[in-house]
């Protein structure tokens, strides 16, 4: 069997088994795509339609490295915020005490004391849409640290929520615009975008992959963001909301790829980079650069064969971006595993199952 051949059944198998109904999987060394393969469908329900490799992905919280942070890393680059500067001098208001001395860093490594999540969407039914995020803001700076910033770990969506907020106080314009400024636009993206009432405009439904059939919506989810908290802000927010294919992803990821090995350096500085990519060694055990994840020493998602200098994030709705810095590899590995229920998780064996044969067959002689 060619080596190829192996992971296109294991695709297959991802299908077969109810991992995901469809998927797309992109995979570079050193700069070159070696795997490119869609398998599975992109909707089943009402009726079945099949997967194509330019599917439009709700990304999740993919949008916290290839978004919000992406926003922040050139902001430092360009001196306009610090990694160290407490919150209070960043957004331009008295904040309660336990938030004041919170900083971008502590944010970005998920170690700022806040909570994982929180259901506020349930309370911004009453408001028009211009006013949700607003109140959302406050109520996260009246919401109680769950531990002393710093001292522990805790994966969260409201962190990121804040870092979004930095951003706008910092430039002036709302973060997708920052992006497809600096980013997204330059780049030629077709298929990137922040979700918003804009953007959903510009494709038909038949170009997402499906999600939940979203027993709060109570409807199939085709091109709304699944994240019912940054739906209810208006389609996006700091920890959910980007969506795009996985040809852009890979562009993106690339990007900084080329931009920390010091081959290019005309988006962001290549030590700025450097910087993101590092795990921050704040919390002990935390496996957290900025913004990015690191490989665990067991269980990772990223499997076996991934270096210790590897950054990855996963996103809920099944996506997912591995690169390891020292073989130069990227894996993007797109799935619509939510639909039509988030119930599933079979990906959580799978996915690492996948980097092993993809690092096996493709990458290690």
């Amino acid at each position: 069997m060619k080596k190829r051949d192996s992971i296109e059944t294991l695709l297959s198998d991802g299908v077969r088994d109810g991992v995901y109904p469809g998927a797309v999987l992109l995979v570079a060394q050193g700069g070159n795509i070696v795997f490119f393969k869609k398998e599975g469908h992109r909707v089943l329900t009402p009726s079945p339609a099949p997967m194509y490799k330019d599917v439009i992905f709700d990304l999740a919280s993919l949008t916290k490295p290839l978004a919000t942070t992406l926003a922040i890393m050139k902001l430092v680059d360009e001196g306009k915020i610090h990694l160290d500067q407490p919150l209070a001098s960043l957004l331009f208001k008295a904040l309660p005490r336990d938030k004041g001395t919170i900083t971008p860093r502590l944010l970005l490594s998920h170690s700022a004391g806040f909570a994982d999540w929180e259901p506020l969407y349930l309370a911004l039914d009453h408001l028009s849409g211009e006013k949700r995020k607003a109140i959302v803001r406050e109520r996260l700076l009246e919401m109680p640290l769950t531990y002393e910033p710093g001292k522990q770990c805790l994966y969260s969506d409201l962190g990121f929520m804040i870092l979004e907020w930095i951003v706008e106080e910092t430039t002036g314009i709302q973060l997708h615009r920052f992006l497809n400024l600096h980013f997204y636009s330059p780049l030629l993206f077709n298929r990137t975008f922040l979700s918003n009432d804009t953007s959903k405009a510009l494709f038909k439904e038949d170009q997402f992959a499906a999600t939940e059939a979203c027993p709060w919506r109570k409807k199939v989810l085709l091109g709304s963001v699944h994240d019912e908290n940054a739906f209810a802000v208006g389609g996006y927010s700091g920890h959910a909301g980007l969506f795009g294919t996985a040809e852009e992803v890979y562009a993106l990821v690339n990007l900084l790829r080329l931009h920390f090995r010091g081959e290019r350096e005309d988006y962001l500085n290549p030590n700025t980079v450097k910087i993101f990519f590092s795990r921050q060694g704040i919390v002990e055990g935390s496996t957290w650069a900025l913004g990015w994840d690191t490989p665990s020493p067991q269980e990772s998602s990223s499997g076996r064969y991934f270096s210790a200098k590897s950054v990855g994030h996963l996103g809920f709705t099944g996506t997912s971006v591995w690169m390891d810095l020292e073989q130069d590899v990227i894996v993007i590995f797109l799935t619509n595993r939510i639909h039509p229920s988030r119930n599933n998780e079979k990906i959580k064996a799978f996915r690492p199952k996948l980097h092993d044969l993809i690092m096996e067959e493709l990458i290690i002689h």
